[in-house]
């Protein structure tokens, strides 16, 4: 176990560059950031040796409470653009925040194991979407109805909770599905983190974890936190304005590619190869 904080700075330093890539990413693709954040949080957490039974717990705490600030810096940033579409987030707010709740106790009741398996089948679900998803993919020419509206989002809120993201990886293909324009569902995609990371990251804190990091607090290192909220509050802005500067679409298959290998490497690793 490294203990010498000449070799844990350099770790922390690269979570903050990795802060700062997620950050971006957020703005411009408004996927939370979490997407990177938890992996990376479990091969640092790793190499430090604490591959504890409930490691997936804290990576997806720690990720989640950086989403708090990444997903208030990025909305308003989008809300200064009036992209926003703060109807669509009222709707959407009991039912997110439900199935933020939901997603919380389940992780409670599961193994670390378990958590990477539905990461890694998550993850690389969202990976085959973004790679192959078609832009005039349509299931309605309006968003329907509050109670299949609400379906849906308490699934965006319960399947984002368990993977530690922000809930763009669910919330934009699913307003794009129903007609809202990219821009503007992924300026909302930015609100909808913050419903899903607060009562998450709260729900995180009180877990009871055996085996932590130093200045972890339930299933949230507080340490990890302040070194990625640096980098992502720095970049989010910057992802937001290039989202309305630039055709996110190549950086959206070569990112769903590295999701998608992300996602099998999880994978792999829960299988215990």
């Amino acid at each position: 176990m490294i203990t010498h904080l000449a070799e844990i700075w350099p770790l922390l330093a690269l979570l903050t560059g990795v802060g700062a890539v997620a950050g971006v990413l957020a703005g411009l693709l408004g996927i939370g950031g979490g997407l990177v954040l938890v992996p990376a949080f479990f091969y640092v957490f790793t190499h430090l040796g604490y591959a504890g039974p409930q490691l997936m717990q804290i990576c997806v705490g720690t990720s989640l409470a950086t989403i708090v600030l990444t997903s208030m810096r990025s909305v308003q940033a989008h809300h200064r653009k009036g992209a926003v579409d703060w109807a669509i987030l009222r709707r959407w707010l009991p039912f997110v925040v439900l199935g933020a709740g939901a997603g919380v106790w389940i992780a409670a009741q599961i193994s670390s194991v378990a958590m990477q398996f539905v990461f890694g089948i998550l993850a690389g679900l969202a990976g085959l979407y973004m790679a192959f998803g078609r832009a005039e993919w349509r299931l309605g020419a309006q968003m329907p109805a509050l109670p299949v509206q609400g379906t849906w989002a308490f699934g965006a809120g319960l399947g984002s909770a368990l993977m530690g993201i922000g809930g763009g990886t669910f919330a934009v293909p699913i307003m794009t599905l129903y007609s809202v324009p990219i821009h503007r569902a992924v300026a909302t995609a930015s609100g909808v983190g913050v419903l899903i990371a607060l009562p998450a990251t709260a729900g995180f804190m009180l877990l009871d974890v055996a085996i932590a990091p130093p200045l972890t607090l339930g299933a949230v290192n507080l340490a990890a936190f302040v070194a990625v909220s640096i980098g992502t509050m720095v970049t989010a802005p910057w992802g937001a304005a290039l989202a309305h500067k630039t055709n996110p679409k190549p950086l959206k298959r070569m990112f769903a590619l590295f999701i998608t290998l992300v996602a099998l490497n999880m994978l792999r690793k829960a299988l215990g190869f």
